[in-house]
């Protein structure tokens, strides 16, 4: 099933996709949770670890996430050591390797645009074996202002070397779709994550897709 956010499939000449990396490419959920009660209870002590208003920032770098909740940015360090520590259990979305390959083959350029460190990505891209299906994997350490501003998105286009409208960026928050369209760039909602819908739908997205292959069904469409 394609829902659309109340736009066709664009009439570009698509040359390039941006991805946000959790609850896109990587069913990273579980261990985002366990990583974040860790740090929680190591830091902030007894308490119930308030996973769920975290879940409502993502995308956004880990330390403005700490800075919006009020909680101390002290998590950082031991919210980065568990998410390496569990990055094993961390598996690509069904049919994630089929759209990167896709892409590839027929020129396409793909980009990482995520809220993670980028080392960080990339060691968990490197670990699940498609770190070399990307040109360029981008952290919000490595820009000015990451998401919801639009530094990320236009960092990966001029790495890319496409314009605005050449390009697509994929998100699974509102966060994504808002830093997307500061870049000018087409934002296109995966459905396919743990997140809630209802807030990317309201966003009205040039598209939402509810799985990897629908993506890639939208993607050849847009690129002709």
């Amino acid at each position: 099933m394609v829902k659309d956010g109340g736009h066709a499939v664009p009439d570009i000449k698509l040359r390039a996709v941006v991805f946000d990396l959790d609850g896109v490419l990587v069913d990273s959920f579980g261990v985002m949770r366990e990583a974040f009660a860790l740090a929680y209870r190591e830091v902030v002590g007894e308490g119930e670890p308030p996973f769920e208003e975290y879940s409502l920032h993502l995308g956004r770098y880990f330390p403005d996430i700490m800075e919006i909740m009020g909680l101390p940015l002290e998590m950082e360090g031991p919210f980065v050591r568990e998410s390496y520590r569990l990055a094993h259990r961390v598996r690509l979305f069904d049919g994630v390797t089929e759209v990167l390959e896709a892409l590839r083959e027929r020129g396409i350029g793909c980009a990482v645009a995520t809220g993670k460190s980028g080392p960080r990505a990339r060691s968990l891209l490197e670990g699940l074996g498609v770190l070399p299906l990307f040109d360029h994997v981008i952290g919000s350490d490595e820009v000015d202002h990451p998401k919801p501003a639009p530094d990320i998105v236009l960092r990966a286009l001029d790495l890319l070397g496409v314009g605005p409208d050449e390009a697509v960026m994929i998100g699974d928050a509102v966060t994504d779709l808002a830093s997307a369209r500061s870049a000018r760039v087409r934002a296109v909602a995966a459905l396919w994550g743990e997140g809630d819908p209802e807030p990317l739908l309201d966003a009205r997205p040039d598209a939402a897709l509810d799985s990897p292959a629908a993506l890639l069904d939208w993607l050849l469409e847009a690129a002709g």
